[in-house]
């Protein structure tokens, strides 16, 4: 109850636990000389104490009490550990302040940081008596607004965080210094300090941590499958197998280190594996874990499923082959009823029936047509009568039908009246105008085998100069049209090759490479030419003025490339100009058809190449060209390949044709010695124009 106070050179004290810990706080000194006190806070502790009793101590408060009262001196009674007070304990310290003379009570807790504040304001108040006076709030009230703020500073706190911290790599120290300055840290640690703060943001780094291993976990999920189809995709391998041996197969399989990994330690979301993104390889362990293995069940059932599926489409294909209700042309609809059953749509979709169905039909209509060519010709003598124009009248078709109408090869295509019908008219047009074209026989053809041989054993006796036998068997074709022109016309011509991308040119399967150009052909990635790609011809597509423009324009400046360059070859690249269809049909901006077959006819002049219209082709305007179309241009620009490797070499005894002598001596295309150009090869020679011979070999 003193009210000066001398401690000279003596530290002050905030808590009795930093006795001995001097170092690790902010140290202050007792100032000199005389301290005056000018106010008491009388703390009295209304929690329930071992081995206390509270009306003894109430006692000692009072006389506390009494003896500071004496000092003239403002008090305060302050009731902490409120966070554990006993109701009775708090009710009989307001009763002792309400029998003393303007006592004020302030209910607090340090722990929780509740008017602590409040009660030295209070008491600085009754010492100054200028200041506003303090509205003291009961301790549960302050509780809730205390609360409520701590909450705010929070998510201030934990916004600040989690836009500071965006791996879980971070630590503490580092955190800490940047956001020292920031206010939201600031208020959060004044209300809650130091080690809450730094538990909010270990929990946010946990959680980043989580969520990124949740991450990597849902990459090795969804590669799972993949590297489950890749290493055992045979389901008689792994069918009966348990887990356990199931792992140890696929740990044998070559490809397994591509895509697992099997690491030292476990689990795999404890390692440092979680942390390499640049390895994408699964962890082994992780098959241990559920998701995996209902993947791993997946996997079982989709094989099995795929097993199922596949004999239902087999199962299907055998009904067909044996149901005497599929005949060649049967629509689809008519035919279901007949072989379908309640298992077949159980597994599969309807269209995968009907494009199986399909497939087979055109198998069937395929080999009934084959049948009736054959008819065709075993009743050769009823075509012999006709008229020279091969036009037989509606009696003579009636006459043939009547005579062929007995025969099951002729009832076969009942329902494709119309098809025979026409192989009846193209087998005349073929009887009196036997062509290769009109042949029956098509690509076997004995006439067009013929010229394949020959071409054949021209190839095979000159594979030792690769002047004359450089990529024989293989067509470089660029396509040139702008706006997807020349990509449509790329996928079409695609569509027609086999799966290795070979066509067929009468009878003989060559290499066709397609080089789309939609671009400036002056940059080096639509240029026409590269080291790896040597075109043999162009398409040059167009369907307005502005795609015709443009197409004129790349023209020229791909000849200009090869001025003054030793290989002149693109400047006498093969042309061929097609006009081809509007998208969506008619006119576009007023431009009529007649007046682009007009402007591409003036455009193929001018650059002396081929042109080729809806007319010219037999179709009609707002279709692209057809595959009849695509191998005659092919076909064109083949011929223009052999016409510049059929040439004869540099041989010891000839004269070099340049010279303007008589060429008295060829090669022959069957055995490739030279012969009298007298003998029979001349005329057929002398059919082609003179070319000169690379490397100024003689001219053929």
């Amino acid at each position: 109850a003193a009210t000066k106070l001398a401690s000279a050179e003596k530290l002050m004290y905030f808590c009795t636990d930093q006795l001995g810990l001097e170092q690790d706080f902010e140290q202050k000194q007792m100032p000199d000389g005389k301290l005056p006190v000018d106010g008491f806070l009388l703390c009295v502790d209304v929690s329930r104490g071992m081995n206390r009793n509270f009306d003894e101590q109430l006692k000692f408060v009072s006389n506390l009490y009494n003896q500071l009262a004496k000092t003239k001196k403002p008090v305060v009674v302050v009731l902490t550990k409120c966070d554990e007070g006993v109701e009775r304990y708090i009710r009989d310290a307001h009763a002792f302040a309400l029998g003393k003379k303007n006592l004020q009570v302030v209910e607090t807790s340090a722990r929780s940081n509740v008017n602590v504040d409040l009660a030295f304001s209070t008491l600085v108040q009754l010492v100054d008596k200028s200041r506003g006076k303090a509205k003291i709030i009961p301790y549960f009230e302050a509780l809730k607004q205390q609360s409520q703020q701590i909450a705010a500073a929070k998510d201030k706190y934990e916004w600040l965080v989690s836009r500071i911290v965006k791996s879980h790599h971070e630590l503490w120290p580092n955190v800490s210094r940047k956001m020292q300055t920031a206010p939201e840290y600031q208020d959060y640690v004044y209300l809650e300090g130091t080690q809450k703060a730094k538990k909010l943001f270990l929990q946010h780094v946990q959680r980043l941590k989580q969520e990124h291993i949740e991450r990597r976990r849902k990459v090795y999920l969804a590669l799972l499958p993949q590297a489950l189809d890749a290493l055992v995709p045979d389901l008689d391998e792994i069918d009966h197998l348990s887990r356990a041996k199931a792992e140890k197969l696929l740990e044998a399989k070559p490809d397994f280190l591509k895509w697992f990994v099997v690491l030292e330690e476990t689990p795999w979301d404890a390692t440092s594996h979680v942390d390499n993104v640049d390895n994408e390889r699964i962890p082994f362990d992780l098959l241990e874990t559920p998701a995996a293995e209902q993947l791993y069940e997946a996997h079982l059932e989709k094989l099995r499923n795929e097993r199922k599926r596949a004999e239902m489409r087999r199962a299907f294909r055998e009904n067909l082959e044996t149901s005497p209700f599929v005949t060649p042309g049967k629509p689809w609809e008519e035919a279901r009823s007949f072989i379908m059953n309640e298992d077949f749509y159980l597994w599969l979709e309807e269209s995968v029936y009907m494009d199986i169905y399909g497939k087979h039909q055109k198998q069937l209509i395929d080999k009934a047509k084959e049948d009736f060519q054959e008819l065709l010709l075993e009743y050769s003598e009823l075509f012999y009568e006709l008229e020279l124009d091969a036009k037989p009248s509606k009696e003579k078709m009636g006459v043939i039908q009547e005579v062929l109408g007995e025969e099951q090869r002729f009832k076969a295509l009942q329902k494709l009246q119309a098809e025979r019908d026409a192989l009846i008219l193209k087998h005349i047009h073929f009887v009196y105008h036997p062509t290769k074209e009109t042949c029956p026989s098509c690509a076997a053809c004995v006439d067009a085998r013929v010229e394949q041989l020959l071409g054949s054993r021209f190839i095979r006796h000159h594979r030792n100069n690769p002047a004359l036998d450089s990529n024989i068997d293989r067509i470089n074709l660029v396509i040139l049209g702008k706006d997807g022109l020349a990509r449509e016309l790329a996928n079409e011509i695609r569509a027609l090759c086999t799966n290795d991308d070979k066509y067929v040119i009468e009878g003989k399967m060559y290499e066709l490479a397609l080089r789309p150009i939609e671009g400036n052909v002056r940059l080096p990635v639509n240029a026409f030419q590269t080291p790896t790609f040597q075109p043999h011809g162009c398409l040059c597509l167009y369907n307005s003025k502005e795609s015709l423009s443009y197409v004129v324009e790349s023209i020229e400046k791909s000849r200009e490339s090869t001025v003054g360059r030793r290989d002149g070859h693109l400047a006498q690249l093969p042309l061929t100009l097609i006009l081809v269809n509007k998208r969506g049909g008619g006119d576009a901006g007023g431009e009529t058809l007649q007046s682009l077959i007009q402007q591409g006819q003036q455009i193929a002049s001018k650059l002396q190449c081929v042109f080729l219209d809806p007319a010219s082709a037999g179709i009609g305007y707002g279709r692209n060209i057809n595959e009849k179309q695509i191998g005659q241009v092919l076909k064109g620009l083949l011929d223009a390949k052999r016409n510049l490797n059929l040439v004869v070499g540099s041989t010891p005894g000839l004269k070099d044709a340049s010279d303007g002598a008589d060429l008295r001596v060829v090669m022959c295309l069957m055995c490739g010695d030279p012969v009298s150009a007298d003998e029979v090869l001349l005329p057929i020679l002398q059919a082609q124009p003179c070319r000169p011979a690379p490397g100024g070999g003689a001219a053929v």
